[in-house]
């Protein structure tokens, strides 16, 4: 037999002689030890729990017997008072054989029975005797015990625990047997410990989480809960959440999303991997659908439509060159990574969340399976008798019919890049010869001028429309002074709030270029445009005014431009205004430098793109006397002391008006250069580009731009009398609306061009 030298016993520190103590009683000693080293022993002795607290031993956490210390130790001997065992409280202990006498004549209530029953420490073998009565160190007392006072040594704390014994939590050592006749006592401990310290099976975190958790039940219980309401209200959100920003409204979240019901019923018959499996890849779908989400929603803002996953991830390029010219590089790259942060944050939290709620119906299967078939019935029932809420299905499919528009807009845009490129080969006027190309426009000096983002809604919105048209009115009547005369009508864009480049290529082309895949193709080809049929005369000089473009520009060719003075070619050495290079005086001013005042053998054919009007609207540029531009070093203190894209960017009245100061600038700037530069053979011919972004213009906003054709000689404007068009810079709400691409083809036979397909 032998001795379990880390387990707890009390000694015995009476200073009577040894003679005139009671001699211990074994079963009393045993009912003692099972008392003090089992989860139950709480429950049936008062008296021994007294005398555990009073030795320091502390309360079993969760059901774990607690461990021993060096405390535990210097507890029990702190008072100096010497303690009392329970069989020593009770006065002096009867013989072994008068107990079991004893025993014998009366039986045990149940409740004793419980109390006397051996541990199963003992059931399993012996641990150590009593103490002994002499004073000496107790065999089993922990290690470094001073003899007869049960006083821990310093020196000696913790030294003998044998980490190699992970299981017991007692360290175990050589010992020898009992004497004959002793009852031995419970060992003390199971393992569980405390809370602090896991058994060694058991992961050390999971430990501390459950000691926690037994610590804290409530707190447990309602971080529990706490965090399954916060998943599945995260799942619902994201098989619910619309891709428009309008649609959000309580009505929306109120409803029976049909997906969570079939995932529930999966999860609840699905072995733990297939189950985990499902969840995870479950998670990772509504992650990625979320995302998609959030894209549709910015780019039904900006651009009027939603994300292309197709066409439109070279467009982010283009974002983050918007935002570092808007922001900085510093702010661009902070939006940058916040963006990549969120969608990684978005993957995360819903794969965890399916997990956790997929365990939670796993645990719960009745009930979860109960709930599932009741959901369902309410579902088939809302479905049935088309039940909704302020208008909303309360019956939701929502997941599916987006993965269903998804999948067919996917299909569309391959299609699409067929059929197009078999389109874009088809021209009525691609055979047609250069003598019959333009013939009423001989001799004139054209200029096609794109202002950035000029749109009806300038026109026409209550909030921009009247300085916008005050400033029409009154650059209208600077023409009318200069001899110069005007007709507008209404193009619709191809594009909305953004990529100009859609815009410039559909009214230059004649074919309608609304997404990236068409305006590659078209640009790779060799489809005749309004610039290139001025070239194909052999009697102009085709250039282009783009202080926009800022990098190789190889869509030159394809507009048949033979010289290109982009933003590095125009000599600017002022600030930017945000995305805008330069103010659109300077470049128009820059063009008469570089370009209109030359003298040359044949007319100009010029292509301008002014992008004072680009958003973010701040800051934007003042008009100067045309003998201050200079290098645009003027215009250093106008845009320190303009507002910032931050001051208005979140603000739609703030934007819309900002906006209608920018399109007052442009157009201002345009025609005060008209009037001192152009002369009898001067055609322009201005318009917008696209609407600005919903922020402005407004939700479901026309894709509508104004046009307008201003000349100084009549016979100019009477080859299109027959159109309908205003008379002046402003067209009429009811004047003819085009689509774009219509425009080349009307505009080339009005003046002369015979059609050869």
């Amino acid at each position: 037999m032998s001795f379990n030298t880390s387990s707890r016993q009390l000694p015995n520190t009476d200073e009577t002689p040894p003679r005139d103590e009671p001699t211990p009683d074994p079963l009393a000693d045993t009912a003692t030890g099972a008392e003090t080293n089992t989860d139950t022993a709480t429950d049936t002795n008062t008296e021994t729990d007294q005398d555990a607290a009073a030795s320091g031993e502390g309360e079993a956490a969760a059901g774990a017997a607690p461990e021993i210390s060096a405390n535990d130790g210097a507890a029990s001997s702190g008072s100096g008072a010497p303690e009392e065992t329970p069989a020593e409280a009770e006065g002096p202990s009867p013989s072994p054989a008068k107990a079991l006498a004893e025993a014998d004549v009366q039986a045990p209530s149940p409740a004793e029975a419980d109390v006397q029953a051996p541990s199963p420490a003992e059931a399993e073998g012996p641990t150590e005797p009593s103490a002994p009565a002499d004073g000496s160190t107790a065999v089993g007392a922990p290690a470094g015990t001073e003899p007869g006072t049960g006083t821990v040594a310093p020196a000696e704390v913790g030294a003998d625990a044998d980490p190699s014994d992970s299981g017991s939590g007692v360290a175990a050592s050589p010992a020898e047997e009992a004497p004959a006749g002793e009852v031995p006592d419970a060992a003390v401990g199971d393992g569980a410990g405390d809370g602090e310290e896991p058994p060694g099976d058991e992961p050390p975190g999971r430990g501390r989480w459950h000691g926690w958790r037994g610590r804290h039940p409530v707190a447990a219980r309602t971080l529990a809960w706490s965090t399954t309401l916060v998943a599945a209200t995260l799942v619902l959100f994201a098989l619910l959440m619309p891709s428009h920003a309008d649609k959000f409204r309580p009505a929306e979240f109120l409803r029976l999303p049909v997906e969570a019901i079939f995932g529930a019923a999966l999860l609840i018959v699905l072995p733990r991997r297939p189950r985990i499996a499902l969840s995870v890849a479950a998670g990772l779908v509504l992650g990625v659908l979320t995302v998609l989400n959030i894209l549709d929603i910015g780019f039904n803002e900006y651009l009027g439509r939603g994300f292309n996953v197709v066409l439109d991830w070279s467009l982010f390029g283009d974002a983050q060159a918007y935002l570092q010219d808007t922001f900085g590089n510093d702010g661009a790259l902070g939006i940058a990574a916040l963006a990549v942060t969120l969608v990684i944050v978005i993957l995360a939290l819903l794969t965890l969340s399916v997990v956790r709620l997929g365990n939670l119906v796993a645990r719960n299967t009745v009930t979860a399976t109960r709930t599932t078939l009741v959901l369902a019935i309410a579902w088939v029932t809302c479905a049935t008798l088309g039940v909704q809420y302020t208008g909303v299905p309360i019956a939701s499919e929502h997941v599916a019919l987006v993965v269903q528009d998804r999948a067919e807009r996917v299909r569309q845009t391959l299609r699409d890049e067929a059929e197009f490129a078999k389109i874009s080969k088809k021209d009525n006027f691609a055979n047609t010869p250069p003598s019959q190309l333009l013939t009423d426009l001989r001799g004139k000096d054209m200029i096609i001028t794109f202002i950035e983002s000029y749109g009806r809604s300038a026109i026409e919105d209550p909030l921009m429309a009247p300085r916008v048209d005050a400033t029409l009115t009154a650059e209208n009547k600077k023409l009318t002074r200069a001899g110069f005369a005007a007709k507008s009508g209404w193009l619709t864009s191809a594009t909305y709030g953004g990529s100009s480049w859609l815009g410039h290529s559909t009214f230059l082309s004649g074919l309608w270029i609304n997404n990236q895949q068409r305006y590659r193709t078209v640009t790779a080809g060799d489809h005749l445009t309004l610039p290139g049929a001025f070239k194909k005369t052999g009697d102009y000089d085709t250039v282009g005014v783009m202080p926009g473009v800022q990098k190789a520009w190889p869509e030159q060719k394809f507009y048949g431009i033979d010289k290109l003075y982009d933003a590095h070619h125009l000599g600017y050495k002022g600030p930017k205004f945000s995305w805008s290079t330069m103010p659109d005086q300077y470049a128009l001013a820059a063009f008469e430098r570089l370009v209109h005042s030359k003298k040359h053998d044949k007319p100009l054919m010029s292509t301008i793109i002014l992008t004072s009007s680009h958003q973010p609207w701040a800051p934007i540029p003042e008009t100067v006397s045309q003998d201050q531009v200079g290098d645009g070093s003027v215009y250093n203190a106008i845009e320190k002391a303009g507002k910032r894209p931050a001051d208005i960017i979140t603000s739609s009245p703030k934007s819309k008006v900002e906006y209608g100061k920018a399109i007052s600038y442009s157009v201002t700037s345009l025609i005060d250069y008209l009037v001192k530069y152009g002369n009898k053979n001067t055609v322009l011919i201005y318009l917008g580009d696209h609407q600005p972004i919903a922020r402005v213009s407004g939700d479901h906003a026309s894709r509508d731009v104004p046009v307008s054709i201003v000349a100084k000689d009549p016979k100019v404007l009477d080859r299109i009398a027959d159109w309908g068009w205003t008379d002046g810079l402003q067209p009429e709400h009811n004047a003819p609306v085009w689509k774009m691409s219509a425009f080349r083809d009307r505009f080339l036979t009005a003046y002369g061009s015979t059609p050869h397909p």
